[in-house]
């Protein structure tokens, strides 16, 4: 019962799936998003656990199965594309866990990340070389990294052998773990245009910061390399080069060259 096009790889290790549940330090009270249940091994003990489970999932095939096969009261199966599922329907401070498909990753963190309604803790699992790209640090970053270290703090949790699941994909997977912040990172930015920034700067990543933030805002580049050199970043630097504060520099000093001019 596996659907190609969806990236399915059952998970079935109890072992594997039960770290998922200790990553969100799940108890009795509480309300758990589960993505992607297949055929609910993992379901089967989140339900025994948790106060209640919302499981969505975009195969009618396997819904139907899940119906059939697991008989919960604190169980909601939802019929629908993650992606339209609306979170605001959601308990405040639910939890998240998810074995999710190669094709959904970064979407599914955007919208987890951007949320109205955001989760407290989530425990995620995708390709490992996804999830150490989510939890880089300054030299190996990208967009994804940037956006969802900015709404939670990011841990990298157990690896799951590509031999675990059925079929066996082509590489392990490990678990991302994300604990939401309390507070905006950032009390003093703006984040719509601290994310402008940052897609400017990794809009062309190959070339030198100066040059990809010129073309993206469509300010001088001796402007711009003049605005980096004020906050003490090379303008000769590679947008992955960079942490979350020096963003929040770079979009400060723009903030008030724009102000001043």
């Amino acid at each position: 019962m596996q659907n190609k096009s969806l990236g399915q790889h059952w998970l079935n290790d109890k072992y594997s799936l039960e770290s998922m549940l200790e990553a969100v330090h799940l108890v009795k009270d509480d309300y758990v998003l589960e993505v992607g249940p297949g055929l609910g091994p993992l379901t089967r003990l989140l339900v025994e656990v948790a106060k209640h489970v919302t499981t969505v999932e975009v195969d009618r095939e396997l819904i139907e199965y899940l119906k059939k096969n697991i008989k919960a009261p604190n169980l909601t199966i939802v019929d629908q594309d993650i992606l339209k599922f609306d979170l605001e329907s959601l308990p405040k401070s639910y939890k998240v866990v998810a074995n999710i498909p190669y094709y959904l990753t970064s979407k599914l963190f955007r919208k987890l990340s951007e949320a109205a309604n955001p989760f407290s803790e989530a425990a995620i699992l995708v390709q490992k070389e996804v999830a150490e790209r989510v939890a880089a640090k300054p030299g190996s970053m990208s967009i994804l990294s940037v956006s969802v270290q900015y709404y939670s703090h990011v841990s990298l949790g157990l690896v799951v052998p590509a031999l675990l699941f059925d079929p066996p994909p082509k590489v392990d997977s490990q678990v991302v773990i994300l604990k939401r912040r309390e507070k905006p990172l950032f009390s003093d930015v703006d984040a719509e245009q601290y994310f402008k920034t940052v897609k400017a700067g990794f809009g062309q990543k190959r070339k030198k910061l100066s040059n990809s933030l010129s073309a993206g805002l469509g300010i001088n580049k001796e402007e711009i390399e003049s605005i980096l050199s004020s906050v003490n970043i090379d303008p000769g630097t590679r947008a992955q080069a960079l942490s979350l504060s020096q963003w929040r520099d770079i979009t400060l000093a723009l903030k008030t060259n724009i102000t001043n001019t």
